[in-house]
């Protein structure tokens, strides 16, 4: 039987608390996909996720899933047949741009951690009523971490995890916001690296965005 490394709603949520940050890429080539995530667990990333529109997507997550030094998630799933997919193609978590009950409950039957797209505090209030462990901001809002930081104050319950527009820039400022984790995306995976080949830049961009994650001060 292959080798495959699941990691249980309770235990991903102390280490995406820990480690801060996933890896999150979203390209058009499968060979280049692989070789970019690569590089961004060279880099330091534990946390990986591959977003359902690159091709050969769930091979990816197959293969990652085997690996004993990484938790490995889909991102862009929108129907139950793509969440029963990543989960038995290897994937711990799920993530989506939207917030989908039928995704959530599946989700949650398969005993996976799941991240809904969400964007106004009503959708991740009722992201956290059906279940789901994290909030996925999407897309970001103006003034991001003030905007976080509005919805913490009557619900401090939530988990908010923004992936949209993070970058070296205003990651200290999302913490300090009291953000549960955030996600790179373009400021990790620039798609000039992925298409010149130019991993060991990304490698050297995880290093650097994750000791950014790490170093952000969290509110007392």
């Amino acid at each position: 039987m292959v080798k495959r490394f699941y990691m249980i709603p309770d235990q991903f949520l102390k280490l995406l608390w820990e480690e801060r940050a996933s890896a999150i890429l979203r390209t058009n080539n499968h060979e280049s996909a692989a070789k970019a995530m690569d590089a961004a667990v060279r880099g330091g990333f534990r946390i990986i996720e591959f977003t359902l529109t690159i091709p050969g997507a769930f091979d990816l997550i197959s293969e990652f899933s085997k690996r004993d030094n990484v938790v490995v998630g889909a991102g862009t799933v929108l129907t139950v047949q793509e969440a029963r997919e990543a989960h038995l193609r290897g994937a711990s978590f799920l993530v989506s741009p939207v917030m989908d009950e039928k995704v959530i409950r599946e989700g949650l039957a398969m005993g996976m951690t799941l991240m809904p797209g969400t964007h106004t505090p009503t959708e991740m209030y009722e992201a956290h009523r059906l279940g789901a462990q994290l909030q996925k901001l999407f897309p970001a809002p103006a003034g991001g971490p003030d905007y976080v930081r509005a919805v913490l104050a009557p619900m401090p319950f939530l988990r908010i995890v923004p992936t949209n527009g993070i970058d070296l820039n205003n990651v200290a400022d999302y913490f300090r916001a009291g953000v549960f984790a955030v996600g790179f995306v373009k400021d990790l995976f620039a798609a000039d690296d992925i298409q010149s080949g130019r991993f060991d830049r990304i490698e050297e961009k995880a290093r650097i965005l994750k000791a950014a994650a790490l170093k952000a001060e969290r509110p007392k």
